[in-house]
């Protein structure tokens, strides 16, 4: 089964001062996705965006909003990001007791709903799961700053996950394939943290298929360039 890559621009990585212009960037360039980082000074050492900041990109760009929450509570703050005009909502594992409460709460309000989880935490916590989310997504850096280095050892996570859906026949959007046979449109396995064109090609062999990409893409002299090489990175490989 060929899986479809997406590409999803991280913004912690544009220029805050020229937020929208980045935004607008990013979609020019045949983004999938924007990728929005939420920090709260507590569950990771950073202070990043807030709904107001959803809100102004929703009005800057037609791309999907994919929102990360990296804070305590999520629960209660799922509503607020929806109404920011968020299109996916993910979480973190470590970050909440209410997991499955908060996933169901995320896909009642019509929004894709993740799972998040970070570098040294067991991907078999997420198996309960599995088949309650739309994505999983492992975080190959410590969460919380942009422009550190991928941490190899997660690649034996993603490849779990992978095989895990494989073996339940879990598909896209955590759906139960019953009979023989494989699922059409494969679960989502999304990675953040440190991806480039190499590190890119190791976890698309792992199993992942939706790459969230900062540093890389911004940096770029040429985005389009950029997504199109790293979306096609296995056949060129």
């Amino acid at each position: 089964m060929k899986n479809k890559i997406r590409i999803c621009p991280s913004i912690l990585a544009g220029d805050f001062a020229h937020i929208a212009a980045d935004a607008k960037r990013a979609e020019e360039a045949g983004a999938d996705a924007l990728h929005v980082d939420i920090m709260d000074g507590h569950f990771v050492p950073n202070l990043t965006f807030g709904p107001q900041m959803v809100s102004a990109l929703k009005r800057s760009t037609n791309l999907f909003l994919d929102v990360h929450l990296m804070i305590y509570s999520p629960f209660e703050w799922v509503e607020r990001y929806i109404e920011a005009g968020a299109d996916s909502i993910t979480f973190h594992l470590e970050a909440t007791e209410d997991v499955e409460d908060t996933l169901n709460f995320i896909r009642k309000c019509n929004r894709r709903a993740g799972l998040a989880l970070c570098p040294e935490t067991s991907p078999e916590l997420a198996m309960p799961y599995l088949d309650k989310c739309d994505l999983i997504l492992m975080m190959t850096v410590q969460p919380g700053f942009g422009g550190q280095s991928f941490m190899p050892e997660v690649l034996d996570h993603i490849q779990f996950v992978r095989k895990a859906c494989e073996t339940r026949k879990i598909g896209a959007g955590g759906k139960v394939f019953e009979g023989p046979g494989a699922p059409t449109d494969p679960f989502l396995i999304q990675v953040d943290g440190g991806i480039n064109i190499d590190t890119a090609r190791q976890v698309i062999e792992a199993g992942a298929n939706d790459l969230v990409a900062g540093s890389h893409l911004y940096n770029a002299p040429d985005m389009k360039a950029a997504i199109e090489e790293m979306r096609n990175c296995m056949v060129s490989k």
